[in-house]
């Protein structure tokens, strides 16, 4: 069956560049619903961050000034630099009154701005709205869709857990879980290195990684963007040695590679993480997995073989489990390939693009028939 042509504008989180090497699993999974989305033929129109891929088809207004901080060891995720907001805020306003003032000219606004004003717009712009939840309650979100009225935006959450913590403030999400392009994360060949690899920062619990693979007696790399100069001075850097490398921030090709020639990944979150994207993408390398139970994180891992589950923060548990995953895996030939098919059944990128393209339909099939009976 022909796929109708969506024209679709996505809004994007206003922190960073979507763009490679990611910033972050959020900036990773809007990049590639932008790109498979477009491969699949639809006019996808992305609002960003200045620097952004993907932009060569956007108006002047869906373009967000850059981040930019005067004392580089003064950023972290969880903050803007000053200023930048009453910069960037009128810019996603401008973005979204282009889309009001251009009937006809979109299909769909899908948001994945972890800002409230995108929701402010939704029973405004004359097409309807979808929001994907990634992370925990935010304030911001909660006051914004309370203060709109019908036609709200609809909702996403990449997990049940996600799901569950919003339908306790009032918002329903239906539940469509982070994919991986297994084209790029393919069935690696293993080795006797621990990887770790993620944003930098202290809800993700670095530390914890390198603690586990020091009494693992573990050779261990760590890959991922430093979010926490702070947090990394204080707690990851002195830890590192012969025996524990930061190969830095990587390229999708380069850390797929990476994480693929090692022996176990280590998840080591210390907050409700949403979803847990890293993962996904070791186990589509048919890298085991060692992880702590928290948040989202059980219902990613399911009942995908080569992975074991934790207290959260019990570096000797994660030690002794990773370890047993390795030992396994390496004794046991086929078991990386077992990992990386059952993770591609759930996983896989371009089936999780063709359930969005019919919730999208089916979106723009409700709205527009309101529209007639209004």
């Amino acid at each position: 069956m022909t796929r109708p042509r969506l024209r679709i504008a996505v809004m994007a989180p206003i922190r960073y560049p979507i763009s490679q090497p990611h910033a972050g699993g959020l900036e990773s999974s809007v990049w590639n619903e932008v790109r498979i989305l477009r491969a699949r033929g639809h006019e996808v129109i992305l609002c960003a961050v200045e620097g952004s891929d993907f932009l060569e088809q956007s108006p002047s207004e869906f373009v967000l000034p850059a981040l930019h901080w005067d004392d580089p060891s003064e950023a972290t995720d969880t903050t803007y630099p000053a200023g930048y907001l009453e910069r960037a805020l009128p810019a996603v306003g401008r973005a979204l009154e282009y889309v009001q003032c251009t009937p006809g000219r979109f299909d769909l606004v899908v948001n994945h701005c972890l800002h409230g004003l995108p929701l402010e717009w939704a029973d405004r712009l004359g097409v309807p709205m979808v929001s994907t939840l990634h992370t925990p309650t935010l304030p911001s979100l909660l006051e914004a869709n309370a203060s709109c009225s019908e036609p709200r935006s609809a909702f996403l959450a990449v997990s049940d857990h996600t799901a569950a913590e919003w339908r306790a403030e009032g918002i329903e999400a239906t539940v469509v879980p982070n994919g991986v392009d297994t084209d790029v994360w393919r069935l690696g060949s293993g080795g006797g290195d621990f990887v770790w690899t993620g944003r930098i920062v202290p809800e993700k619990g670095t530390h914890l990684a390198l603690e586990a693979a020091r009494i693992a007696g573990r050779r261990i790399v760590l890959a991922g963007r430093i979010g926490d100069s702070d947090y990394f001075e204080r707690l990851v850097e002195p830890q590192l040695g012969a025996d524990a490398v930061y190969a830095g921030v990587l390229g999708a090709q380069e850390l797929a590679a990476l994480v693929g020639r090692s022996a176990c990944a280590l998840v080591t979150p210390v907050w409700q993480e949403p979803f847990g994207l890293v993962i996904a993408e070791a186990l589509s390398a048919g890298t085991p997995v060692a992880a702590f139970r928290t948040g989202g994180i059980p219902e990613v891992v399911g009942s995908i073989p080569g992975t074991a589950l934790v207290d959260m923060g019990d570096a000797s548990a994660l030690a002794a489990a990773a370890t047993a995953l390795a030992d396994a895996t390496a004794a046991r030939p086929g078991v990386r390939a077992s990992i990386r098919a059952a993770a591609e059944a759930r996983f896989s990128l371009h089936h999780r693009v063709e359930r969005l393209e019919g919730i999208y339909g089916d979106l723009i099939h409700d709205f527009d028939r309101a529209a007639v009976l209004a």
